[in-house]
């Protein structure tokens, strides 16, 4: 048979078992034309990929044999597969420095309901502040733009404000190396009060720059203002396209940390510190303080709840060095009802499928844990969801791109969309007061904040 009719036949073959064996059940709900798509491409392109290697093997042996053509008739093919790859290759790199020009640009934009600067002389573009609202990108403009205000703090305590919340936001626009963005951090939080508030969070912001207020909300409304958040920014991009910024991104949590730590040096009075990471920004803060409890010691943080963490925790040095001090939930029914002495000071909150925490590059090749061959599975991955080599790594990275789908004020606790969980794993983690009214009346805050937000961006 010829080299080109064998290697179609068995590309056909490879093809048509792959596609048959990958439609399969997924994490999340995909899209229906990606759901019709993904078996026919995945299908394909190892067909030809198995076809090409089977076709060229053969016209090399038959080569060899004597029985085909020449060597430089069989390499001619190769070579010009080669030069279209290349071709293709400078085309697709043009194409992407295009996109990512676009989308830094708008990273940058500010919306319309956040493009004033704020009245609030304790939040960063504020009056007397040296950061200008223009260099905080789109996120942080909806950060600082939307604090807490002292009725919101009456609606869910029923009592009356004790200080006025601050934040403070530096973007990657706001000065050109990591250690002056964090100078320039701390000179705002010198000026709004922050080391005289009760409570300090640092918060890793994702690779856009988005700083999740959600926690910050609960934060400032059960502590009624007596609050302070930062977080520095270190990138426009979205988070898949940021991951070689990780680097500077922990120097850059390192560094503020640093200089927390400095400035409270002495201080008989001094806030208690908060870490908050979510998706990429977990990944990033854990990242910075590798030593775990012995970081968190130097630093002297009370509580610190990471969300979502890219891959997961479970198999990482990090969290066995943690282990003795932190709790896993995928939900708040899991949270203790009575909490054990000491209580946890690190929490991980990670949906059991959450695709972006399941994602794993070891997945191509073996078995994760959260599919075994026997007993039960995690909330939300599906009972007839088995490992298969290969084509398990690629479901669950179609996965990762549809794993948020968020309708603002319609929490969700499913996917990587942690807005249900939130409001009962900040108190819980950060041992914020509260009570069974207090949290009804903040969840229904938290969907009314985040609905008014959503206004001012312009999203339906």
């Amino acid at each position: 048979m010829k080299p080109a009719l064998l290697g179609l036949g068995a590309g056909a073959a490879a093809a048509a078992g792959l596609a048959a064996a990958s439609r399969g059940p997924s994490l999340v709900t995909w899209p229906a034309n990606v759901r019709t798509a993904f078996p026919l491409v995945l299908g394909g392109l190892t067909g030809l990929a198995f076809g090409l290697k089977v076709g060229v093997a053969s016209s090399l042996l038959r080569s060899a044999a004597g029985r085909g053509p020449g060597p430089v008739t069989t390499v001619t093919p190769v070579l010009v597969g080669a030069g279209v790859v290349a071709a293709t290759a400078v085309a697709g790199k043009i194409a992407a420095d295009r996109l990512l020009g676009k989308l830094t640009e708008q990273g940058r934009g500010l919306d319309p309901g956040f493009s004033t600067a704020p009245l609030d002389p304790v939040v960063s573009a504020g009056p007397g502040s040296a950061v200008r609202l223009a260099e905080l990108g789109r996120e942080g403009a909806r950060f600082v733009g939307t604090v807490s205000t002292p009725d919101g703090i009456r609606q869910v305590t029923g009592q009356e404000p004790v200080a006025s919340p601050v934040r403070v936001f530096v973007g990657v626009d706001s000065a050109g190396t990591p250690e002056q963005r964090v100078e320039l951090a701390m000179a705002e939080l010198r000026r709004t009060g922050a080391f005289e508030r009760a409570n300090l969070l640092v918060q890793a912001p994702a690779g856009t720059g988005y700083a999740n207020p959600t926690p910050v909300d609960v934060l400032e409304v059960l502590t009624r203002g007596d609050s302070a958040a930062v977080a520095v920014g270190y990138g426009l991009l979205p988070s898949f396209l940021s991951l070689g910024a990780v680097g500077v991104a922990s120097h850059t949590q390192k560094l503020l940390l640093d200089a927390v730590r400095t400035e409270l040096q002495g201080r008989e009075q001094r806030p208690r510190i908060l870490l908050y990471g979510e998706s990429l920004g977990a990944k990033v803060q854990q990242a910075a303080i590798p030593a775990g409890p012995a970081d968190l010691d130097q630093y002297g943080v009370a509580g610190a709840l990471w969300v979502g963490t890219p891959g997961g925790h479970v198999a990482d040095e990090f969290h066995d060095r943690c282990s003795a001090e932190s709790i896993t939930i995928d939900r708040p029914e899991q949270i203790p009802a009575s909490m054990p002495e000491p209580r946890p000071r690190v929490w991980f909150l990670e949906h059991d499928g959450d695709p972006v925490v399941r994602f794993r590059p070891e997945v191509f090749r073996q078995r994760p844990e959260w599919l075994p061959v026997d007993g039960g599975r995690g909330r939300n991955i599906p009972a007839g969801m088995t490992w298969k080599p290969g084509i398990t790594w690629a479901t669950a990275f179609i996965d990762t791109m549809f794993a948020t789908n968020v309708k603002p004020g319609d929490f969700k606790s499913e996917g990587h969309d942690y807005r249900a969980d939130l409001g009962a794993a900040v108190t819980a983690a950060y041992g914020l007061p509260s009570d069974a009214e207090v949290a009804a009346r903040l969840e229904a805050y938290l969907r009314e904040r985040e609905i008014d937000r959503a206004s001012r961006i312009g999203e339906e």
